[in-house]
């Protein structure tokens, strides 16, 4: 049978699934669209719970679990992409906690503090994924992890990662405990090039917003760290400097 009816009970489920944060993480159930998407996810072992397949354009492999057909209106109602692909799968969530993470002697993480766009967080996931990076902490975050647009823009990347959010304290405290060299971003006097840290031991680089950096917590606890630039402008992007420091830390590992 296939779903035709933008009141069915399915779609209505779905629809909230992708659109509302609360319901989401309430149900402990979040979506993802696409092919690839779909194949990392349970590459990296995600309970699979439905998929919502629209015949007409899906071209791969029909899932074992529970399967929905649905039409084409129907679809790209549901999906993000409107007529890509033809898949739409709904998983479980997983829960991860900080200190479940045990780090390797010359471990990198990330560490991005208060991030709100899930297109960056995505972009950095994906960043961290590409270049090796041990952990991405996100500290005092403000983005679901399972939004569908962080699974988007990271094309499934989130689904290979270690991932974790905490508070800032917790943050700190885990670095300590774990003997990690602090390096903040944060432009002042006493800065050094990105260049020349040690990436070779056990290594953390905080970030924070695009409009106002990182907060006050940090000001102390760490080195001072920039990437130097030759233009006129005197910031980048935050997930394009996550990429470069990202890309740095391999290149040293690999030399």
């Amino acid at each position: 049978m296939i779903i035709e009816s933008f009141q069915n009970e399915k779609i209505k489920y779905i629809t909230k699934l992708l659109t509302d944060n609360r319901f989401r993480k309430k149900s402990e159930l979040f979506v993802v669209e696409g092919q690839q998407e779909n194949q990392r996810a349970q590459k990296y072992h995600f309970e699979a719970v439905e998929f919502y397949i629209c015949e007409n354009i899906f071209t791969g492999e029909i899932p074992k679990e529970k399967i929905h057909y649905v039409s084409d209106k129907i679809y790209e109602k549901i999906a993000y992409r409107g007529s890509s692909e033809g898949i739409i799968g709904v998983y479980k969530t997983k829960q991860s906690n900080l200190i479940s993470f045990k780090p390797k002697e010359n471990s990198t993480v990330i560490i991005v503090e208060g991030v709100e766009k899930p297109g960056n967080l995505g972009a950095i996931l994906r960043s961290c994924e590409a270049f090796g990076i041990d952990a991405l902490i996100v500290a005092d975050g403000k983005t679901d992890f399972y939004n569908p647009n962080v699974i988007r823009s990271s094309v499934g990347c989130l689904f290979g990662m270690e991932i974790f959010q905490a508070e800032n304290t917790e943050v700190f405290e885990f670095l300590q405990e774990n003997q990690f060299n602090i390096y903040t971003t944060i432009m002042d006097e006493s800065s050094e090039d990105l260049y020349k840290r040690d990436f070779n031991k056990r290594s953390a680089v905080l970030f924070g917003t695009e409009h106002s950096g990182l907060s006050d917590f940090w000001y102390g606890k760490g080195k001072n760290t920039l990437i130097p630039m030759s233009g006129s402008i005197d910031s980048l992007n935050l997930s394009n400097a996550v990429a470069i420091t990202c890309y740095e830390a391999l290149k040293q590992k690999k030399s």
